[in-house]
């Protein structure tokens, strides 16, 4: 048997070495002292770290707005796909109504189109109402992008928290909106936090959508579109360009890492029922 498993745990482990690896080389060189970066050996592991790239990186212009800028439009896109699609769910999920299966199908066909193809149809419509250079039009397309998963996601968790629940809460005399709110949000804390994740991680990384909508506002940018020209600022300053990229990831790392358990749980769930 273990020998039977052996080609896939090598596969398995050749797959984990070339996703990791990148990461770990951004990490190391952050490290790195410039004549380390620029020798012809390379090296593995930092024989004389060094925090100047950070110092150099932190000391940026505009690094701290940059970082409110994304936090604020990551948290707002995520908030609103929550309360947006928790209610959507419910109703797909507990409810019989015409159209419901249409709905669905099209929340689905939302779900696989590139996000590359609304890029253009975006753009004309921020730049006819007057909504280009705004961290508010950036809020609403990552909203939009993070929806149609959200929705997927509690609907199948909703569905796995048995209905006799919220009946045994009605019986009792709680409403409908009480018995949601006292019996289904709790459970679904796992369902909440994983789909929030996803959504703060696509908001947090996306470049295209922020590349393109903040264009003459410079102070409206996102840390994706500021990492971008970094190199520019620094020249060939590699160091700085890795240790503002290892900046950049830790915030969702350290979520990651928090919400671990219940985030796995989360999607499970989400992914077997429905």
């Amino acid at each position: 048997m273990r020998l039977r498993r052996l080609p896939l745990n090598l596969a398995a482990l050749a797959v984990l070495v070339v996703s990791v690896f990148p990461v770990y080389w951004m990490v190391v060189t952050a490290f790195k002292p410039t004549r380390d970066i620029q020798a012809d050996t390379p090296q593995f592991i930092p024989l004389h770290p060094t925090l100047e790239h950070f110092r150099t990186a932190v000391g940026a212009d505009g690094f701290g707005l940059f970082w409110r800028n994304s936090l604020l439009v990551s948290a707002g896109a995520v908030l609103l796909a929550l309360a947006v699609a928790m209610l959507a769910a419910f109703a797909v999920a507990r409810m019989r109504w015409r159209g419901r299966k249409a709905f669905i199908l099209m929340v689905f066909i939302a779900q696989m189109a590139p996000w590359e193809a609304l890029l253009i149809p975006m753009f004309i419509i921020a730049r006819d109402t007057g909504m280009l250079d705004k961290l508010s039009m950036l809020t609403l397309i990552y909203f939009i992008v993070t929806l149609p998963f959200t929705i997927v996601t509690l609907r199948g968790f909703i569905a796995a928290i048995p209905a006799e629940l919220e009946e045994a809460a009605q019986m009792d005399g709680a409403s409908r909106a009480v018995a949601f709110r006292r019996v289904v949000l709790p459970l679904l804390a796992p369902g909440l936090m994983s789909t929030s994740l996803f959504g703060f991680i696509t908001a947090w990384n996306e470049f295209a959508f922020a590349n393109a909508l903040i264009i003459k506002n410079q102070d409206d940018r996102t840390l994706p579109v500021w990492l971008s020209s970094f190199g520019n600022i620094f020249g060939t300053d590699w160091g700085a360009t890795m240790a503002a990229a290892t900046l950049f990831m830790v915030p969702v790392l350290l979520i990651f890492l928090a919400l671990q358990r219940r985030v796995t749980t989360g999607f499970i769930a989400g992914a077997v029922k429905g």
